[in-house]
């Protein structure tokens, strides 16, 4: 039994450790197409090609976790390969996307105190500018769909770790204190824990989907897209130097 559960962490370290190399491959992918399609003619095929293959790999990617999760939810609340900042600010194992569509506001100039334009060098003045009032429109009605959602599956994570007091752990104390076998109410309470997560994982990858796929267009996208990755590194690295800093 323990060697299939040091086995299932190895797993999800190898996925956890993939997916961030990836994401370096897919941002140099999507830089390198903006630079072109600044600088010469579009090709939104190719673009749109692009796209496509970003949100499979993070289609594979959530399918990935949501088979692990099944057999061991808790390290994707609290990942080992992520830093201590990214992990303070996870919702359900992951961004909140919502978030998603912040970003857009940001990067259209709409949101005139963001900082985001201090490290996310050029792409701020591209497409994402001249967004159609159509576009604002389906933004502004995905982001309020979003948000009930999202409010949606916080009550019931809230709800989960409340009977993770009240049921398994409270149930299995002996008079003493001391603690009896309470595998069974721990894998129970663990399953309806990697339900929710599945749940967020598809409520990411929706919105993550309407938004490239159908609210912007290719070259909008691939802009988004490469924004969106390059925050993802810097909190990741902002996060690195912190914990250095703390660790020393």
């Amino acid at each position: 039994m323990a060697s299939s559960k040091n086995t299932d962490r190895k797993e999800e370290q190898c996925l956890q450790e993939t997916w961030l190399n990836l994401q370096h491959e897919e941002l140099t992918e999507l830089e390198q197409a903006a630079a072109q399609n600044r600088n010469g003619p579009k090709d939104e095929h190719k673009l749109r090609q692009l796209i496509q293959k970003i949100v499979n790999h993070f289609q594979d990617y959530t399918n990935n976790r949501t088979r692990l999760a099944r057999k061991d939810v808790s390290p994707f609340f609290a990942p080992a390969s992520g830093t201590t900042l990214e992990n303070s600010v996870l919702w359900i194992a992951g961004c909140r996307p919502s978030s998603f569509i912040r970003l857009i506001y940001a990067l259209s100039g709409m949101e005139t105190e963001s900082h985001i334009s201090q490290f996310l060098e050029g792409i701020k003045s591209g497409d994402l500018r001249e967004l159609t009032s159509k576009q604002f429109t389906m933004i502004d009605e995905l982001q309020g769909k979003t948000i009930r959602e999202e409010r949606n599956l916080t009550t019931r994570l809230a709800s989960l770790q409340e009977d993770m007091v009240d049921q398994p752990l409270a149930s299995k104390m002996k008079k003493k204190g001391e603690c009896e076998n309470a595998d069974e109410p721990l894998d129970k309470h663990s399953q309806h824990m990697a339900g929710v997560m599945e749940e967020a994982d598809e409520l990411r990858m929706k919105t993550l989907k309407e938004i490239v796929l159908t609210i912007l267009e290719p070259v909008q996208g691939v802009e988004y897209l490469a924004a969106a990755k390059k925050i993802r590194f810097c909190v990741y690295q902002w996060g690195k130097k912190r914990d250095r800093e703390h660790s020393d």
